[in-house]
């Protein structure tokens, strides 16, 4: 790094990048395990059980969505940066059935670094929540060694247009709207493992917002979804099979992989949140002939991932359907039935 000149690798003021440095999942379930918040007839999602993002219903037709989620730089480019922390707050919105309305920065940057940079980031971030179809209104900025930025997003919902993690039941189908392996790809370009093409794809589906597959589950009131970030697939995929009351049987060899990332974890690149997630998902995970390369693959930590659905399993091909219509991305990963926990066939 050389803020003399103005060459400043941002990774490098990082630590860990992405959803990667998200707080342990299991010592999260502690932290939060006796915070009851006061009882309210009008807070439709809270902490009883969490979800994606808070929601308060305000009448019988409008319901406001509350998140905020904000991290250490994924990539060195300030705007792409920007585009990434913005589409992973927003995304949180999708999730719940959402559209977002406004949006405020939350912004942590050491003094030394360059206008320009921030510029580009809150810019960025400014075009990504416009295309969301929300507005950017503020924020709040504070000095800090290592770089943190992202939103808090409010948006709106019908109260019975909800997308909950715990609804899914036996019978339905399970897909996923983006392939697997930012965490894997990041990582790899970092350590000089991996090049330009594998960074520039992995960029380009992290800069990708949820709003069009959500579009196209509205349609379908799906019975649970969510996003998959920091836990990984196989961490969220046990938070939908914990809060329904089910088991989500999952096809491996189905898992989709961003160009390059199965490569990667083939020769052991592993990010910091990977030991992690095993240790919050894994007792409750049974692999069955799983290679390690596709475990590797699920439990590896995501930055604005795509949507984890649950629907019943006779819309199953009217899903496919209108996604391959719309030239958007889906891919059936399993299906939910009796039991418990998450099994990897």
């Amino acid at each position: 790094m050389d803020l003399d000149t103005g060459r400043v690798k941002l990774t490098d003021l990082a630590s860990c990048g992405g959803c990667a440095a998200k707080y342990s999942a299991a010592r999260l379930e502690q932290l939060l395990a006796g915070f009851v918040p006061a009882d309210a007839a009008d807070l439709l999602v809270g902490l009883a059980p969490a979800d994606d993002a808070a929601v308060y219903r305000l009448d019988d037709e409008r319901a406001l969505i509350f998140t905020l989620d904000f991290f250490p730089p994924v990539v060195d480019d300030p705007g792409d940066y920007g585009a990434i922390a913005a589409t992973n707050a927003l995304n949180d919105v999708f999730a719940m059935g959402g559209t977002p309305l406004l949006a405020l920065s939350i912004a942590a940057f050491p003094e030394e670094l360059p206008m320009e940079m921030l510029a580009e980031i809150f810019a960025a971030a400014d075009a990504q929540v416009r295309a969301a179809g929300g507005l950017l209104a503020g924020g709040h900025t504070i000095r800090d060694a290592e770089p943190k930025y992202g939103l808090a997003v409010v948006g709106t919902v019908h109260p019975d247009g909800i997308w909950p993690k715990n609804g899914a039941r036996p019978g339905d189908a399970l897909f996923l709207t983006k392939p697997l392996g930012t965490g894997l790809i990041m990582t790899g370009y970092k350590r000089g493992d991996a090049g330009t093409q594998q960074l520039e794809r992995a960029v380009r589906w992290m800069r990708t917002l949820n709003s069009e597959a959500a579009d196209v589950l509205r349609g379908l009131a799906p019975n649970a979804v969510t996003d998959v970030t920091g836990f990984g697939l196989l961490g969220h995929a046990y938070e939908v099979a914990e809060r329904s009351g089910v088991r989500l049987r999952l096809e491996s060899a189905r898992f989709p992989a961003i160009d390059g990332a199965l490569d990667l974890a083939r020769h052991g690149v592993r990010t910091s949140g990977d030991p992690r997630n095993r240790d919050f998902a894994g007792p409750h995970v049974e692999l069955d002939g799983v290679s390690d390369t596709l475990v590797a693959l699920g439990y590896d930590p995501q930055t604005a991932g795509g949507l984890l659905v649950s629907v019943r399993g006779d819309q199953a091909a009217a899903l496919e359907a209108e996604f391959m219509a719309r030239g958007l991305f889906i891919r059936r990963i399993g299906r939910v039935e009796e039991g418990a926990g998450v099994v990897v066939e």
